[in-house]
This record gives structure tokens, sequence and C-alpha cells, in this order.
């Protein structure tokens, strides 16, 4: 029974991880073309904003539906665990590339937000595939 236990920890970290780095990965990807689209078109400042969290909230669905390929269960609970994950470490990463580490309560609230976002895709998708 132990082992058992085990397989199923191990498994469930592995299916975090994947989905996270999944979530990272497309909010880089689609960040970089968003920015070549503002460097080559002219995009309104008041949409930068909106879109930047249209990109977030793709990427956390995208990382959770990697994640829940595999095993489709507790679907809130790992969806929030990837919008967590995702969000530190996308705040890691940003922060790098922009020289500026300022920690703020917008952080808290982005981690919040990413943890809703993540456990609420995580239930439509398990609710979606029974």
């Amino acid at each position: 029974m132990s082992h058992k236990i085990k397989i199923a920890s191990k498994n469930y970290w592995v299916q975090i991880l994947k989905g996270s780095l999944t979530a990272v990965s497309v909010a880089l990807f689609a960040i970089f073309i968003f920015a070549l689209v503002i460097r080559f078109a002219s995009v309104p400042d008041f949409l930068i904003k909106p879109i930047n969290q249209v990109i977030k909230v793709l990427s956390i669905l995208f990382g959770v539906v990697i994640a829940l390929k595999s095993d489709n269960s507790k679907g809130l609970k790992k969806g929030a665990v990837i919008g967590a994950i995702f969000s530190v470490i996308a705040y890691l990463v940003f922060s790098i590339l922009s020289q500026n580490f300022a920690f703020d309560w917008t952080v808290i609230v982005d981690l919040i937000f990413a943890c809703v976002i993540g456990g609420l895709c995580g239930m439509i998708i398990v609710n979606l595939r029974k």
C-alpha cells in the first residue's frame, strides 16, 4: 500500500511540473510574439494589460490541460498549484529579464489570480472530460 502512495505522489508532482513548465513556456512564447506585434504595429497602451492577462489565463489553461491529460482527477487542486507555481516562476523570469525585483501587493494579487484561474480551469477540464 505504501508503495502505491509513493508512486501516486510522484506522478502527481510530475504532472504539476509538466503543467507548470508548459504554462511558463506558452506565456514566454506568447509574450515574445506580443512584444514583436507591439514593436512593429501600433497597439494602444490601454490594450497591453488586458492582453497580458489573457496570455496568463491561456498559459495556465494549457498547463492545466497538459497536467490533467494522463490523470483526470483533483482538477481544482492541481490547477491551483499549477497557477501558483506559474505565478512564482513568471515573476522570477520577468524580474530577471527586466532587472527589477519589485515586490508589492500586485505580486500577491497576481498569485491569487493565477491560483483561482488554475483551479477553475482544472475544475472545468475534469468535469468536461467526465
